[in-house]
């Protein structure tokens, strides 16, 4: 049924494609009713039918780059603590995302978002690099290093460092006389080396930005992730202001152009190209855009955002449509991001993603799983094989372990595994934002210690003594309920539940997720066997 609302839509809609290339009639949203579910029920956003919805990554996947290499894309997004890092992906809809693996297998600290490049037939990815507890020789807070590749399946180099301190947000660019040039925060500029591993010259301001009214709500003006491309005789430069957390109505996607990749840059008449102008709106805080070039000629912006009253997913890879006027400027049209839109290739792909479950017979370090917060080297306390993974204790609690973690995206799911410790460790299932707050169960083989909050909760659950007990935990839309059993057939239920959806970027001021995680601490070894994962509708 058409609601008034999509009514009104296709009106502006119309209005806007009527001075706009023909093919942006194509990329119109409409209510398609029904959605896609993968094997373990997950969304998907690939309909099936020949339509999308967003998001085309669910969960965390935040600062997309995304690099067209012929009829190939691929993408990877800000890491943080996850090691390894930097999980890259191939589509060749934009939609459908496969991991090919991940590209940094010893991060130097809390990767921040990167670009991707591609130059004389190599590959690059640009980082930074912001100082962690753990790092070692890092000279900044924040650090730019450059790691490069024949293939975008590597193997990838070790890291090198640009000697570019306290900026983040490369962008790359190849200027019309051939020089490279990195754009970063600020936003600024520096030229480099002809094999892009090394700068030339100083490190300076390029563009001072796109400017909102005052009274416009945001968490703050923060200039920040340039990302430049050419398109006829113009260059443009894509960045954000406003803020990727705080307030829904925060984080926006502004351009400028030149004819030169040097600038000067003037800004977009009708800037900004993408906000979020209301809370009631089903995506938050959109911005940090990547423009690209789709399969079929229509032009897209990858960005990410908060989903309405899922903030605890993180910020989540979308997609929408673009057109160019008359005048050689972007207009986006994808209007309600929570309607369908045609899909990018005009047919349905070959499903993407990973499943979550995992058998524990083959290691799956980097897609479905990863370390938090963990110094290079720290795969070496797991092994993987015969149906278990036995990770080697460390710390005192779930907070200072680094526990396995993996990234969901769907609103209700369960997850469940085996935990048996070994002496004396203690382990077992979380739901973990961070190191400061977290919450789930674990065992030593005596008592069952629960967490809520990121502390030991004063409501210990009087569990079975056993050596090795089931352990599953329910997230339905963000209450969530504790299960142990003997067999893993007979569940008891935890005498709490909890609320979860304060387990986000505005409670603790860190930009990540909540996910599930496993761990292992004090002294000892933990085994886990049969971890299943299993969306809920």
């Amino acid at each position: 049924m058409t609601t008034r609302r999509n009514a009104l839509q296709g009106m502006a809609f119309a209005s806007l494609t009527s001075s706009l290339p023909a093919m942006a009639a194509s990329a119109k949203p409409t209510p398609v009713s029904g959605g896609a579910k993968g094997t373990e029920g997950e969304r998907r956003a690939d309909l099936g039918n020949g339509w999308f919805r967003n998001p085309v990554m669910a969960g965390d996947y935040p600062d997309p780059s995304i690099l067209k290499d012929g009829e190939d894309y691929y993408m990877t997004h800000s890491s943080f603590d996850a090691s390894p890092g930097l999980i890259i992906w191939h589509s060749r809809d934009l939609v459908n995302w496969r991991p090919i693996g991940p590209a940094l297998e010893k991060p130097l600290g809390t990767v921040f978002a990167v670009d991707i490049a591609k130059h004389n037939g190599r590959y690059y990815i640009y980082i930074p690099f912001m100082k962690a507890p753990w790092s070692q020789g890092l000279a900044s807070f924040a650090n730019i290093y450059v790691i490069h590749a024949d293939s975008m399946a590597g193997p990838w180099s070790d890291p090198i460092d640009l000697k570019i301190g306290g900026l983040i947000d490369p962008g790359h660019v190849v200027g019309e006389d051939g020089q490279r040039y990195l754009y970063l925060s600020g936003v600024n500029r520096v030229a480099l080396a002809a094999d892009g591993l090394s700068t030339i010259g100083p490190v300076e301001p390029a563009y001072d930005g796109w400017h909102y009214p005052d009274e416009w709500v945001t968490e703050g003006y923060s200039l920040e992730g340039p990302k430049l491309f050419r398109r006829g005789e113009w260059f443009y430069l894509v960045s954000a202001v406003g803020g990727t957390s705080g307030p829904a109505t925060s984080h926006m996607v502004i351009i400028a152009r030149s004819k030169s990749a040097k600038g000067p840059w003037v800004n977009c008449p009708h800037n900004p190209i993408v906000r979020t102008k209301s809370d009631k709106e089903a995506w938050w805080s959109r911005g940090h855009a990547t423009m690209v070039e789709g399969p079929k000629g229509q032009w897209y912006m990858v960005y990410h955002g908060y989903e309405k009253d899922y903030r605890s997913l993180g910020r989540q890879t979308l997609l929408e449509p673009v057109a160019w006027d008359k005048d050689g400027w972007p207009r986006a049209l994808g209007g309600d991001l929570s309607l369908a839109m045609p899909m990018p290739g005009g047919k349905a792909g070959a499903a993407g993603g990973f499943t979550r479950s995992d058998d524990f017979t083959k290691p799956a370090f980097g897609t479905r799983w990863s370390f938090y917060g963990a110094a290079p080297g720290e795969i070496a306390r797991a092994s993987v094989g015969g149906g278990v993974l036995e990770l080697q204790a460390k710390g005192s609690g779930p907070a200072d372990c680094s526990p396995l973690t993996q990234t969901v995206g769907d609103h209700a799911y369960e997850i469940s595994v085996t935990v048996e410790p070994v002496d004396g460790a203690q382990g077992g299932l979380l739901l973990f934002y961070n190191d400061r707050l977290f919450l789930g169960m674990g065992i030593d083989g005596q008592r069952m210690v629960t967490w809520r909050g990121g502390r030991s909760s004063y409501w210990q659950e009087p569990a079975p003594v056993a050596p090795k007990l089931h352990l599953k935990i329910v997230n339905d839309r963000q209450i969530v309920s504790f299960y142990y059993s003997l067999d893993g057939k007979n569940w008891t239920r935890h005498g709490i539940r909890s609320e979860v959806s304060g387990y986000q970027a505005n409670t603790v001021d860190d930009l990540s997720s909540l996910r599930p995680a496993l761990f292992a601490s004090g002294k000892g070894k933990v085994r886990f066997s049969d971890y299943r994962f299993k969306a809920l509708g």
